[in-house]
């Protein structure tokens, strides 16, 4: 459960579907993460921990924080929680649609009947046009003139075919993406190559 800035974890599992789509109040502390599974993958509970508090160290407001763009001639979606994780989407689908949690966690107690959470949630699904590709954090780093960088990486092969619905633009190829952001100027989601676009206050550019 989310109690204003401060975020308890009252489920079990895998909750990346969480923490990749948060509420925009800062995080001041997780609750009951030891008992659910670690949150970056091929690290265990305590280096995941330490490695999300990385983030945190440089730049503690934005932890977490989603942020909502599009990349038009793909048709793609992306959002990314800073710190944390990076999601494309094969298809152009509403903020209300990328703000509610992949239902990848389990409710804490199955004792109760549905709804099990405060909060709306999506499924996991296979479908190439809702199933996201995903990308967890690799690295955090504060460059010259207040800037910081963090790298996403591909967490595995999506294994889905394009969506055709959206003109088979596939993002298989991207392997990483970076995101360039400081406390006074514009948040920068980049891949390499491609021209940049922004769109609410967000410069995206895309490529292999």
């Amino acid at each position: 459960m989310i109690y204003g800035a401060l975020l308890q974890i009252d489920l079990h599992g895998d909750i990346s579907g969480l923490l990749s789509a948060h509420h925009q109040s800062p995080v001041l502390s997780l609750h009951h993460i030891d008992v659910v599974d670690p949150i970056f993958p091929s690290m265990n509970r305590s280096a995941s921990v330490n490695h999300l508090m990385e983030a945190a160290k440089v730049d503690h407001s934005r932890l977490l924080e989603q942020t909502i763009c599009y990349q038009r001639n793909n048709n793609w979606s992306l959002s990314t929680s800073w710190g944390y994780s990076a999601h494309i989407y094969e298809n152009i689908h509403p903020r209300s649609f990328l703000r509610r949690p992949i239902e990848t966690f389990r409710p804490w107690l199955r004792i109760f009947k549905p709804p099990f959470y405060m909060f709306n949630t999506r499924s996991l699904t296979n479908d190439p046009c809702d199933a996201p590709h995903e990308f967890f954090m690799e690295s955090v780093e504060k460059t010259r003139g207040n800037q910081v960088v963090t790298t996403y990486t591909r967490k595995s092969p999506r294994n889905l075919p394009p969506c055709s619905s959206s003109g088979n633009h596939s993002a298989n190829h991207i392997s990483k993406i970076q995101v360039f952001s400081s406390a006074t100027t514009l948040k920068k989601v980049s891949f390499p190559s491609f021209p940049s676009r922004q769109e609410s206050n967000i410069v995206v550019r895309l490529g292999s």
